[in-house]
């Protein structure tokens, strides 16, 4: 697969990454995304929850319903970023983070599954690890859920490691991650 091909931010910092030809939008989400969002990130959740979780647990009314909260938290917030990936101007992935404790903290990355492989869930990883370079941020952290061995395939190709202190929270592997020098390109 080719590079990832990043051209030059517009003023708000919105920068256009793509695979091969694949040209990608990453942005900065805003209010209006909310309703896409929550149903891509309910969409994503059942390829990985379904046959592990009782349906309502992540698809469920009342588990949509507090997502939805998250998510307007998380977009409303001044101290967590939640980014929107665009392929032909189509809602196709998101990706959240924050500073907790200290640490930088991948909180969400989700792809809808009609776009997987697709370069879409680089570009997102990209974009986070160039965020945090700029910020000055040396390491890393997440939890993806234990039977989601396609995402956990996808975290140590992009060079994500296991927690060797906490390599477990729950029902989730906890991963780290060493970011790169900003001299050097992301993996």
């Amino acid at each position: 697969m080719p590079g990832l091909l990043v051209q030059q931010g517009d003023a708000r910092g919105n920068r256009r990454v793509g695979a091969g030809v694949t040209i990608t939008m990453i942005r900065t989400a805003k209010p209006a995304d909310l309703d896409a969002i929550v149903r891509l990130h309910t969409e994503a959740r059942a390829t990985y929850y379904r046959g592990h979780l009782a349906e309502e647990e992540y698809a469920g009314a009342e588990e949509v319903g507090r997502s939805r909260d998250g998510w307007a938290r998380a977009i409303g917030r001044d101290d967590a970023t939640v980014l929107c990936a665009e392929p032909d101007g189509t809602l196709a992935g998101i990706a959240a983070y924050a500073l907790r404790d200290g640490m930088m903290h991948l909180t969400q990355l989700h792809v809808s599954p009609a776009h997987w492989r697709k370069g879409v869930g680089s570009a997102l990883h990209t974009e986070c690890v160039a965020a945090w370079q700029r910020d000055g941020v040396a390491q890393a952290r997440l939890e993806v859920f234990v039977h989601n061995t396609r995402a956990q395939a996808f975290y140590a190709a992009h060079g994500w490691t296991p927690d060797p202190l906490h390599p477990r929270a729950g029902t989730h592997v906890v991963l780290c991650l060493a970011v790169p020098d900003a001299g050097l390109p992301p993996r």
